[in-house]
């Protein structure tokens, strides 16, 4: 029902990243990172790494604002969240 990005606060090579993603379905989000030209390479598992500066423009196409938190939690209701692999033995924080 939604397209969801979480602030650029995420720190990689060099620059700030947000992350973009559905509460719908996968096919939802590819169209819009696709009609935004965001590159398929950008995909990683259940999101889209965007940098900073193209933030305010998946915005102005519709994509809905949310903090990080909420961003997790919606993609895990919706059933589309694909964490990492966490080695045998490791605690999950909370």
């Amino acid at each position: 029902m939604a397209i969801l990005v979480d602030p650029a606060t995420w720190p990689g090579r060099g620059r700030l990243w947000c992350h973009l993603v559905s509460d719908t379905s996968f096919d939802e989000l590819h169209a819009f990172a696709q009609a935004c030209g965001i590159p398929e390479r950008a995909f990683e598992r259940d999101h889209y790494d965007v940098p900073a500066e193209r933030r305010a423009e998946v915005v102005a196409a519709g994509a809905v604002e949310v903090r990080s938190r909420e961003l997790v939690q919606r993609l895990t209701d919706a059933g589309l969240r694909r964490p990492k692999h966490r080695p045998a033995g490791r605690a999950r924080h909370r």
